[in-house]
């Protein structure tokens, strides 16, 4: 019993610390990729959900981008390209009682896909990324033990997989969240909850017609909101010219925007990651790929100011 207890925390120390080495290697950067070879082919993107939803990080979507761009656009860019989102639940709803953010990375979200050396790799948020557009500190023990969630997740998906050197440079941008506030007056008879849903189904009514997509939605209940929502949006027309070379986006796209009302207040917030960050932070030159991304980002900025002035 002592020699599988040793073999066991042995395990233990050997994940924390490929842990510690991949954030010490990539530091300062926001987002990470973890990479296997895959010569034989028997990973794929449903093997990997499987190996989250085990791991505890619950994968609610998986697509395959290949099958939707070649209908959309006539081609595709790499030989397997999935955009997944994922979560879990204890994780946000710790976080939630200390920092409302959170709901800007719920879900998180991640690109699967084929590297030209017979590799398969994962984009996802680091700690790094999750505090930053969060504004969590990296330190907190409950974003740390969440990251650590996906750091196993990772490995279980990849076994014997390692971590890619990421040099993007690093972003400055001061609007790294793009939000609003809205002050809450009911008319009577009204509840919150009602309120909010005639804000949702207002904001759904505008989204849809100019191509943004909603995947998943999540309603959490917690004691200390009224309500708080978060969405899982994306738009094709920005994910398929950027992911031509930057497939590691997915680990922004879908991008999450949350709704929310604590119940010591009067105001309902409403934020989501500024899109053009992905600019800086993924060191996109392409000039089609930039204006999709500009575009998308004024447009859904454009939609939450008619709906909060």
């Amino acid at each position: 019993m002592k020699k599988i207890s040793n073999i066991l925390m042995g395990a233990f120390l050997a994940l924390g610390m490929s842990f510690s080495l991949a954030n010490a290697s990539n530091e300062g950067q926001n987002l990470q990729i973890f990479s296997v070879d895959n010569s034989n082919g028997k990973i794929n993107a449903k093997s990997i959900e499987e190996a989250f939803n085990a791991s505890g990080v619950k994968v609610d979507v998986n697509n395959d981008m290949n099958s939707i761009f070649s209908k959309r656009y006539g081609n595709v860019h790499h030989k397997q390209y999935n955009l997944a989102i994922f979560t879990n639940s204890e994780s946000v709803k710790k976080l939630m009682d200390k920092y409302p953010s959170i709901g800007l990375i719920t879900p998180l979200s991640m690109s699967i896909y084929s590297g030209e050396d017979k590799s398969i790799n994962i984009a996802t948020l680091s700690l790094a990324g999750m505090s930053r557009i969060t504004n969590i500190p990296a330190d907190d023990a409950d974003l740390v033990a969440y990251s650590k969630l996906v750091d196993g997740a990772l490995h279980k998906a990849l076994a014997n997989g390692e971590y890619l050197s990421v040099k993007h440079s690093e972003n400055t941008n001061d609007e790294l969240v793009t939000a609003f506030e809205v002050e809450v007056e009911l008319d009577k008879g009204v509840t919150y909850k009602e309120f909010k849903e005639g804000f949702k189904k207002e904001f759904e009514a505008e989204i849809s017609p100019v191509g943004f997509l909603v995947p998943k939605s999540y309603t959490v209940a917690h004691a200390d909101y009224d309500f708080f929502d978060t969405y899982s949006i994306i738009r094709f027309n920005a994910i398929f010219p950027v992911s031509k070379n930057h497939p590691d986006a997915g680990a922004y796209a879908p991008f999450s925007l949350v709704i929310y009302k604590k119940k010591d207040e009067d105001t309902m917030h409403v934020a989501f990651p500024s899109i053009d960050n992905w600019i800086k932070d993924l060191d996109i030159t392409d000039k089609e790929a930039i204006k999709a991304v500009e575009e998308t980002q004024n447009m859904m900025k454009e939609i939450l100011e008619g709906l909060t002035e």
